[in-house]
């Protein structure tokens, strides 16, 4: 079985190589841009057959030039949902990903791709109908569109497609191989490197109507969200877009103890009150260049996930950020953000 992975060096593509190894399939054509050469330390440890250029990819795989693929996981793609570049962000996430699809269609291979909860955008409801897709920002829109244009082309539910095409809609992941990020990594990644060099942990303050650190996201450990790819892999006969994310949202305060307490091992564990009574939790104030912008709630609706028989349980953020905990301190690839 050959595999195509784009964004392979990337956060969630790297741990799907990781997955897909664990199940002894190696025959993985790796895409992606290394112009960021650091990113290679999450291919190094894995069994690839080929690592590929995106830039040399796209046209190649369009005239048939890998044989036959089986699947294409498509999680290439600009993440930074404060990039301002339009027309780079709608090249990247839209076009690029039509033309994938158009090839994975002549050639009859089943295209798995990286959605985002981004598309709900100012949504106070995450189920997967356009009546609640209001983008905050053309990342979000970009990947709006391409699920537009396969609802358009496959019907309402992407029933129709003849080979397998599947959309996930990622909400916030977290876990290893995220270290290359900057910014966009998640908030413990950014909070295990705050707490090793402060001693504490910074959030946002007041905003949304929330109180301190009391926003809420869904937040989903990657090794879940590599679950239920596979799972789709493993069924052929499944396509719609799905939300991917626990179903439950929790308060960063929460992923905030989590790190605090993984960090301070044979300490008693803190509720968030306790750790900012002793310093170790600071709130800062909700800085204006997000307002407007920010997403102070996200639930995936799991209800059509479900529905398509995959009951995977997912992590609470308790359980996800202590396992995660334990690998940034032990994993030597992954260092403080520069």
């Amino acid at each position: 079985m050959r595999i195509v992975v784009t964004g392979a060096a990337g956060f969630i593509g790297s741990n799907i190589v990781k997955g897909l190894n664990a199940r002894g399939i190696d025959d993985i054509v790796a895409v992606d841009d290394l112009t960021q050469g650091d990113k290679f330390r999450n291919l190094a440890d894995l069994k690839i057959a080929d690592y590929v250029d995106a830039a040399e990819f796209y046209p190649r795989f369009a005239q048939g030039g890998y044989g036959k693929v089986e699947a294409v996981f498509h999680e290439g793609a600009c993440s930074d949902t404060m990039e301002s570049d339009g027309k780079y962000m709608m090249a990247n996430n839209y076009t690029l990903s039509c033309e994938l699809f158009d090839a994975c269609r002549r050639q009859g291979s089943r295209l798995l791709y990286a959605s985002s909860a981004a598309t709900y955008g100012g949504s106070a409801t995450f189920r997967e109908t356009p009546e609640f897709e209001l983008p905050l920002n053309v990342y979000g829109y970009s990947k709006l569109l391409f699920d537009q244009r396969l609802r358009r082309e496959l019907g309402p539910r992407l029933v129709g497609a003849t080979t397998q095409v599947v959309g996930f809609r990622y909400f916030n992941v977290y876990g290893p191989r995220e270290q290359h990020k900057g910014r966009m990594a998640s908030v413990a990644f950014h909070e295990f490197n705050q707490f090793r060099a402060e001693g504490k942990v910074r959030l946002f303050g007041e905003y949304g109507g929330y109180g301190p650190g009391e926003q809420m996201r869904d937040f989903v450990f990657i090794d879940d969200v590599v679950a239920v790819n596979l799972w789709f892999l493993d069924h052929p006969d499944r396509s719609g877009i799905f939300n991917l994310g626990t179903g439950r949202a929790q308060p960063f305060n929460d992923v905030a103890t989590a790190v605090v307490n993984a960090l301070r091992p044979g300490l008693p564990g803190l509720d968030a009150a306790g750790a900012a009574a002793q310093g170790l939790i600071e709130y800062i104030p909700f800085p204006d260049a997000l307002r407007g912008k920010y997403q102070s709630y996200t639930q995936a609706d799991l209800t059509a996930l479900r529905a398509s028989g995959c009951d995977h349980r997912f992590a609470d953020v308790q359980t996800g950020v202590a396992r995660y905990m334990g690998d940034l301190t032990a994993a030597p690839r992954t260092g403080p953000l520069p």
